[in-house]
């Protein structure tokens, strides 16, 4: 399976993945949303910043999900992954307050990374909010240009 990460341009993660510095990907939820069941080890990322094109290929090599208890606890679990998902071991102001109130944390560990000749995607049908796409294939959403 392919899945299109997107990130939050403001947070800068990007080059910090093209770098290596970054080799894993935190998403939080309140519920049980994709990734979570979804990736597996061995399939590929696909990432791009909110509205930029896709620039950037890895591939799937560990999964870690965490049911969250608590704020404290989701601190204590994001600051034992936070270098290896931030580039850096200090968690941001702006990463707290996403993680707040969260029920659910998977990590998904990357490795293969590869900058790749950018494209456009087609959210249609994902709904606007989604920041992560799980597709058979990407070439299925894909815009023609």
């Amino acid at each position: 399976m392919d899945h299109v990460v997107i990130m939050k341009k403001e947070w800068e993660l990007l080059p910090k993945i093209i770098t290596g510095v970054k080799k894993v990907e935190s998403r939080w939820y309140k519920l049980k949303t994709a990734p979570w069941n979804k990736v597996k080890k061995g399939d590929h990322l696909y990432f791009k910043d909110s509205g930029c094109p896709v620039s950037v290929k890895a591939k799937v090599s560990d999964i870690k999900p965490f049911l969250i208890e608590n704020n404290k606890h989701g601190l204590e679990i994001m600051q034992n992954y936070a270098f290896l998902d931030l580039g850096e071991n200090k968690i941001p102001v702006s990463v707290r307050k996403y993680m707040y109130n969260k029920k659910y944390a998977i990590f998904v560990f990357f490795t293969d990374i590869e900058k790749i000749k950018p494209f456009e995607i087609d959210k249609t049908g994902y709904g606007i909010r989604s920041a992560w796409l799980c597709v058979k294939k990407i070439g299925s959403i894909k815009k023609l240009l």
